[in-house]
C-alpha cells in the first residue's frame, strides 16, 4: 500500500465527518491539527520523496478539500472505495485507527452529531465487512 495514498483517503474521511453537518468549525480544524500532529505522525514512519512524512498528507488533503468545496459524501465514499481496493493491506491497526480518528474529530465540537454518527456507522459496516472477506482468505 502506498502511504502517501492513505493518508489522503484518512484526510477525506476525516473531512466528511467534519464537514457532513454543513460546516468545518474552528474547533473540528484544531481537532485534525492536533490529531495528526499527535497521534499519525508518532506512529508513521514512511516519508515522501522530500522527507516529509506521510502522515502529514491528511491534513494536506483535508485542506485541499475544504477550500475546493467538495462534497463530504464525495470524501467519504472515496476513503470507503479505496479501503475496499485496498483491503488485503488495511490491517487491524489502520482499521483501529479510522475509526478512531473519526471518532475524535466527531467528538471536537459539541459532541457527535446525528449525520456524523451515522457516517461512523457506516464506516464501522464497511470495515467489518473487510474483516469478514480477510477471515474467508
Amino acid at each position: 500500500m502506498h502511504y502517501r495514498e492513505f493518508y489522503s483517503e484518512l484526510g477525506k474521511l476525516l473531512y466528511a465527518v467534519s464537514n457532513i453537518s454543513g460546516g468545518i468549525s474552528e474547533n473540528e480544524r484544531k481537532a485534525l491539527h492536533e490529531i495528526v500532529r499527535k497521534e499519525l505522525v508518532p506512529a508513521e514512519r514512511h516519508k515522501d520523496k522530500y522527507g516529509t512524512d506521510t502522515a502529514f498528507y491528511a491534513e494536506i488533503e483535508f485542506e485541499f478539500l475544504e477550500e475546493e468545496h467538495i462534497e463530504p459524501e464525495e470524501a467519504f465514499n472515496s476513503f470507503l472505495d479505496f479501503i475496499e481496493l485496498h483491503h488485503t493491506a488495511f490491517d487491524e491497526r489502520m482499521r483501529k485507527l479510522c475509526i478512531h480518528v473519526a471518532n475524535e474529530i466527531s467528538e471536537s465540537y459539541n459532541g457527535t452529531n446525528e449525520k456524523e454518527n451515522a457516517l461512523i456507522e457506516k464506516l464501522k459496516k464497511k470495515i467489518r465487512k473487510i474483516e469478514k472477506q480477510e477471515k474467508k482468505l
